[in-house]
């Protein structure tokens, strides 16, 4: 029996894609099937530039650049607090720490050829990496659902519905890069929903918003701003879409949420009024798109690797959004993911050992996201202290620009580990008053 494909990959966003464009510049027989019709709506809309060298590799960097994206140079973060705080023993201060930034220009990254990346429309960035792959000779089926692959045979057999039909498609080796419908995750029972987030967003874009209503530096509207709230756990973003247009979002506890009464409208203009500015600022402007929520926001997988099967993206792992991570370990895991496919190729064997590589690196790297966004949920305005220290802004910065795939744990998470701890242990701690409720987990997430 000769299967219809070298490798079918199960999702068309930038994961799948991306996949697809490596493996189809190697040569090998490669088909995308994407439930839904591109373009369509997603959020996730703000780079990091560890991106750039996987839009650099794959071919699609002048089609990204063509589209008019707004370039991000950097990263802010605002808070309501303005109190100048030494705290104690660490060296920190004082500082200010209601607001901080960093510029991508301030570390060089490799692979990386300019000091900025992009906040982009979904719809259209997503089309143009599905396009991409396309014209590299990837196969791509739109309004295919995979439901479940059957591993039983001399090959797998993804079986798929197109429109009232369905349809069989044999492969060497298959790609889950579903996102957070975690086809095979769920299929194979090995989705673990994440112990600590339980994070909800609710999400609009707005015309003509002052993006520079909070930020008392000026000069930084194409950054992407995080505005942190009065609010336990809660936090705003700010990302430019175009010239006139903002995605703004609101990220709280599922909780919170579900304890309020009301709508979503009314449960997003109660909490962005938390901070008034804010709330002037998105008063004076225009919604142009309806509410939208996100749920289900972290969980990971018990396996990732398998006989036949790799997942990657957020089929794989996903963690709260905070840092614009997402897009991020799409094409990263995709770019890894391939290397290990096109060898395993090669040789002829998929088995689950061949894709080690892959499983190593990208639980190292995720991990390392994990363990940062679980420090910054725990005592934020730690994190604006460690941005503005010296010491650890570039290592800071390394983690901000995506850059965690190759070394081991970045030195400023056991430094943040240290000071948490300490808060934690005494309760006369200048930072006590701050700490979150989401507690910092002891050691890396298992799965």
């Amino acid at each position: 029996m000769t299967p219809d494909f070298d490798v079918a990959v199960i999702g068309g966003g930038p994961a799948g894609s991306t996949v697809a464009s490596y493996l189809a510049k190697a040569g090998l027989s490669v088909a995308v099937f994407e439930a839904e019709n591109f373009p369509r709506e997603h959020v996730g809309e703000s780079l990091v530039t560890a991106t750039t060298p996987v839009l650099l590799e794959i071919g699609a960097m002048p089609a990204i650049e063509a589209a008019g994206f707004p370039k991000k140079y950097g990263a802010a973060w605002t808070s309501g607090e303005t109190r100048d705080i030494n705290p104690m023993g660490y060296n920190l201060g004082p500082r200010n720490f209601g607001t901080a930034e960093i510029r991508f220009q301030e570390r060089d990254q490799p692979g990386v050829d300019r000091d900025f990346t992009y906040h982009v429309d979904r719809g259209k960035f997503d089309l143009i990496l599905l396009k991409h792959a396309e014209s590299l000779g990837a196969a791509v089926f739109q309004g295919v659902r995979v439901g479940k692959v059957d591993f039983d045979g001399e090959y797998p057999v993804l079986h798929a519905r197109i429109g009232g039909g369905r349809t069989e498609v044999t492969a060497k080796m298959v790609v889950d890069a579903s996102g957070r419908r975690t086809v095979l995750g769920n299929q194979l029972k090995v989705k673990v929903n994440d112990p600590v987030f339980n994070q909800y967003a609710i999400h609009t874009w707005f015309e003509n918003f002052d993006r520079q209503a909070l930020n008392p530096e000026k000069g930084q509207g194409d950054f992407i701003f995080i505005h942190f709230l009065p609010i336990t756990d809660t936090w705003v973003w700010q990302i430019p879409i175009t010239d006139t247009i903002t995605s703004v979002g609101v990220v709280t506890q599922k909780k919170r949420f579900q304890e309020v009464a009301g709508n979503r409208e009314d449960f997003f203009w109660d909490t962005v009024a938390s901070r008034p500015e804010l709330l002037d600022a998105l008063k004076r402007a225009d919604q142009v798109k309806p509410f939208k929520t996100e749920g289900d926001y972290s969980y990971g997988m018990t396996r990732i690797t398998g006989d036949n099967f790799v997942l990657i993206g957020d089929a794989a792992r996903f963690v709260d959004p905070i840092f614009s991570s997402g897009v991020s370990v799409a094409l990263n895991s995709a770019r890894i993911a391939a290397a290990d496919i096109i060898a395993a190729h090669a040789a002829d064997d998929f088995g689950k050992a061949r894709f080690a590589t892959y499983e190593r690196k990208l639980r190292r790297a995720v991990n390392n996201w994990y363990e940062f966004i679980s420090v910054y949920y725990r005592l934020n305005i730690l994190f604006t202290a460690f941005v503005q220290d010296p010491r650890y802004r570039l290592d800071v910065l390394k983690m901000l620009q995506g850059d965690v795939y190759d070394d081991e744990e970045p030195k400023a998470l056991a430094a943040m580990r240290e000071v948490v701890t300490a808060v934690e242990n005494d309760e006369t701690h200048l930072w006590r008053p701050f700490l979150g409720e989401l507690s910092a987990p002891t050691a890396k997430a298992g799965f």
